[in-house]
């Protein structure tokens, strides 16, 4: 597919914006790593010699009964890396990840009662169940981009032919459609979430659908509005003319011409969804226990207030995190403003 002089004048403009172009390659490189985290952060060993034989924990679950003990058992490899049976042999070895600390991995031994504050072993300190802070935060940036993300495409392709179809088709089936959008508009959002998670359950999954129940209505708009304008115009009216079904005049015609909301809109879209999983997690009404989470996090910081650390760091990755996003936002807003490509067009 060609791109036009147009779109590729929009990408060059956004990388001359240092500020927003880095953001966006922060915020890459760190949702990959998040990705990997399974292998950076974990208390399951990346691989184990014992005996002779290779296992590879971090990827695969063995049984007990791999290393001595029952069939049933789950294998601690931290205790059985001090154990006399794997110290027996020279040749037997483990490899941690650089963070050896699962994300639900209570560290009980450190000294004093949990949450225990920042230290050489544990660079964030620990939470009020002793589990790495540090770690949690790298699974929840996983967690909340990745819900962001889903939640942001699932309400794009929903916004955007729900608004195409009221703005190509108009009438009768456009007011129908705004009537219904000004009933699910007024329904109380986080009414919806405890009634249906207090029946359901707050699952990924059931979050995700109560999500994009609601996020898909902002999009409509801007996509409505500019089918309103665009099916009026000349190329239009040609390819009606010339017998091109509706489909086709509205997403191979119209719609890629009115991609630049949708575009500009995405960035803000991430903004809103990181920030209301957060906000729910820190209600209660997020995800389910024990699902790393940074709203969860800054709850526990609510609870113990001494513990500053419990809502500093968690509270600062989010600040740090949605800021990066604004200015990628920032900078698509600007590439991609229509009224410097106005007389090209």
């Amino acid at each position: 597919m060609r791109i036009s002089p147009i779109t590729l004048r929009r990408f060059e403009k956004f990388k001359r914006m240092k500020r927003a172009y880095l953001a966006f390659w922060i915020l890459i490189g760190i949702y990959i790593l998040s990705l990997f985290a399974n292998f950076l952060a974990n208390d399951q060993p990346l691989i184990v010699r014992y005996h002779g034989k290779l296992y590879f924990p971090v990827v695969h679950f063995y049984a007990g009964n791999h290393f001595g003990l029952g069939a049933t058992d789950v294998p601690n490899y931290k205790v059985l890396k001090q154990s006399a049976a794997f110290q027996s042999d020279k040749n037997n070895f483990m490899v941690l990840p650089p963070i050896p600390y699962g994300p639900n991995e209570a560290l009980l031994e450190l000294p004093g009662n949990p949450p225990t504050p920042p230290t050489m072993q544990n660079w964030l300190g620990t939470d009020d169940r002793g589990r790495d802070i540090l770690t949690r935060l790298l699974y929840g940036y996983r967690i909340s981009f990745s819900f962001a993300l889903l939640i942001t495409f699932v309400s794009m392709v929903i916004g955007v032919i729900m608004g195409a179809l009221q703005g190509y088709m108009g009438g009768f089936f456009d007011i129908t459609m705004q009537r219904l959008i000004e009933i699910i508009s007024a329904l109380p959002f986080l009414y919806i979430v405890i009634i249906i998670g207090s029946s359901l359950g707050t699952s990924f999954v059931t979050l995700l659908i109560i999500f994009a129940l609601f996020d898909w209505i902002g999009i409509s708009y801007f996509i409505r509005s500019e089918f309103l304008k665009l099916r009026e115009t000349q190329f239009v009216e040609a390819a009606k003319a010339m017998g091109v079904k509706d489909r086709k005049i509205m997403f191979r015609h119209i719609l890629p011409n009115a991609l630049t909301p949708i575009i500009t809109f995405l960035p803000f879209d991430l903004i809103g969804a990181i920030f209301s999983l957060s906000a729910l997690d820190f209600l209660g009404f997020g995800l389910p226990a024990p699902t790393p989470s940074w709203g969860e996090l800054m709850h526990q910081g609510m609870g113990n207030l001494s513990s500053y650390w419990l809502s500093l760091y968690p509270a600062l990755a989010l600040f740090i995190v949605l800021l990066l996003i604004a200015f990628v936002g920032e900078g698509i807003r600007d590439a991609f403003d229509p009224r410097e490509y106005s007389k090209m067009e």
